[in-house]
């Protein structure tokens, strides 16, 4: 599993090996009951400290995304919840990236067609 980390971005490391991980499920490139890395063993390629990891999987155990076992270790839930809707953290991190995109002066037709081929690939 390849887990792209920007050191200079202002995004905290946990919350973008979340992100990865989430796009992984997302995309298929990781499958229902697929084992992750253990926290140490990415903690060690990522080449940072193992208690960011451990915070990056317990988000992602609370938000329903992975199961952890002592002796499995952390999988993939084979089941996602899907309620259809979007939630009010993501409603608020979408308006922000429409209020960037129209002061950059993206006409609301790129916009859009921009989301479809994201939509697409994840």
């Amino acid at each position: 599993m390849i887990i792209r980390i920007d050191d200079y971005s202002d995004v905290p490391i946990y919350q973008q090996i979340r992100n990865e991980i989430i796009n992984g499920i997302s995309s298929g490139k990781l499958k229902p009951g697929e084992q992750l890395p253990t926290v140490r063993a990415l903690a060690l390629e990522i080449g940072i400290n193992s208690m960011t990891v451990s915070k990056a999987y317990q988000l992602l155990k609370q938000e329903g995304y992975i199961l952890t076992d002592r002796k499995k270790g952390a999988v993939i839930r084979e089941m996602i919840k899907q309620d259809g809707k979007i939630n009010s953290a993501n409603k608020n991190e979408l308006k922000r990236i429409i209020s960037e995109s129209k002061l950059a002066g993206v006409s609301e037709k790129d916009f859009i067609e921009e989301v479809k081929l994201l939509y697409k690939e994840g």
